[in-house]
Parts: structure tokens; C-alpha cells; sequence
């Protein structure tokens, strides 16, 4: 298909397997991660592009930036992928440092992508804007109290983002995931639970499934989640 990808938090986990994909396809994909070494890894194991970024930095999305329009002078997906729990515990045990942490890796990191990059598809007159958020956020789930925040944020963000660009070729859908097979929810403790679980390739493969939909065709919002074991139950 030969469309430019940029997926954050590619290296592990649903990221990576959208790279994967997306590559098998054709499309030039970047993968961001902030470990140069996994960056490195994943360019190997897949044949794709990447760069050494922190999605909470400014800068680093203006190096970003750069880059893509650089050597590929345009981009068609932008996929925020990147994002995480950084701890899970009870909101009163957690520091200022770690509730900012959260924040920044799961709000801001993707607001400020679709800041740099957001103009260029105005410009081009289309692109697709995925923002990955959490099925469960509306959920009773002791120790993601802020995790769920950032992404509740990060859904209504979505929601008034999609509606300022719609008119302009520029799709934005946020994809609300449920429990996924990855470093997070063993993070959480949920490894009892792996066989029950959505598994990311699958999550992967819908996520490429949508960016597949014709030009006249917009959706806001797209839940995945397993049937046998919702995100709200762990």
C-alpha cells in the first residue's frame, strides 16, 4: 500500500504487532520506542524503520517530525500507541512523580503527537489519527485509578479532535482495548488470566482492518475486548 506509519510504543506488545502488520502489507512503517536497544531489535526482527523517541518530550516529537517529512515527505497514519500504568497501586500510595508520569505517557504523549503531525494531514487534505485507549475506564479497577484517567482524557480528546477534522479529510478513531496479553497486564498480576484474555495480534489485525475503510466511511470509537473476560472484571 505503500502508506507511511508511524507507530509510538512500537517495539513490544499491540505496537509491535501493528508493525508487523502493517509492514507484511507494504506500508512503511517507523516504530518509536524509548530503548534505543528495542528500537534496534524491532528494526531487525522486522524489517521496518525506527527511531529513538520519549513521546512525553516536545522535542523528541520535533526531531520525530523532522525525520518522517524528511526522508518520507508525508505521513497517512499516525497510531499513539504508546502508553502504560507506570505503577499499580492504590492512588494514595502513589507519588506526585508517578500520577505525573501517567499523565504525561498516556494523555500528553498522544496530544502532543497529534500536535506535530495532526497539520500535516490537514495539509495533505487526509490522514488517520488512532488513539489507543482502555476499554475499562469507567470500570471499579483498585490501582489504575489515574491510569484510567489519562485515558478517559485521552477519549474525550478523541471525541473533540475527530469533530474539528472530520470536515478536513482527517479521520480519528480511538480504540478503547480490554484486557491484552501483554507486559502490562502481567504487570497488574493478571498472568492467571493469559489464556483468557484478547491476545494483541488479533487486537492488531482489527486495528489494521479499520485503517482499511474507504475515505467516505468515519469511525469515532471502536471497542475491542474478550467476550470471555472483559477489562472490568480482572
Amino acid at each position: 500500500m505503500n502508506r507511511i506509519i508511524v507507530i509510538t510504543g512500537g517495539t513490544s506488545g499491540l505496537g509491535y504487532q501493528l508493525a508487523k502488520k502493517f509492514h507484511s502489507e507494504g506500508d512503511f512503517v517507523v516504530v518509536v520506542g524509548r530503548v534505543l536497544g528495542d528500537v534496534e531489535k524491532t528494526e531487525e526482527a522486522l524489517g521496518v524503520d525506527g527511531l529513538k523517541a520519549d513521546v512525553t518530550k516536545d522535542n523528541d516529537w520535533t526531531r520525530l517530525h523532522k525525520y518522517i517529512m524528511e526522508q518520507y515527505g508525508k505521513i497517512d497514519i499516525l497510531i499513539n500507541n504508546a502508553g502504560g500504568g507506570i505503577v499499580y497501586k492504590p492512588f494514595l500510595e502513589q507519588t506526585l512523580e508517578q500520577i505525573r508520569s501517567t499523565l504525561e505517557l498516556n494523555l500528553a504523549g498522544a496530544i502532543l503527537g497529534c500536535k506535530h503531525f495532526a497539520p500535516e494531514m490537514v495539509k495533505a487534505g487526509h490522514g488517520t489519527i488512532i488513539n489507543i485507549g482502555a476499554a475499562g475506564e469507567e470500570k471499579d479497577n483498585p490501582g489504575l485509578a489515574v491510569y484510567l484517567a489519562s485515558k478517559a482524557g485521552l477519549r474525550s480528546f478523541s471525541k473533540a479532535l475527530y469533530g474539528e477534522l472530520r470536515e478536513k479529510g482527517v479521520k480519528v478513531t480511538t480504540v478503547l482495548t480490554g484486557a491484552m496479553d501483554t507486559g502490562f497486564a502481567a504487570s497488574c498480576g493478571k498472568e492467571a488470566h493469559k489464556e483468557k484474555i484478547m491476545k494483541p495480534e488479533d487486537a492488531a489485525e482489527a486495528i489494521k482492518a479499520l485503517c482499511a475503510i474507504g475515505k467516505d466511511v468515519e469511525i469515532s470509537e471502536l471497542v475491542l475486548s474478550s467476550d470471555s473476560l472483559p477489562f472490568g472484571t480482572l
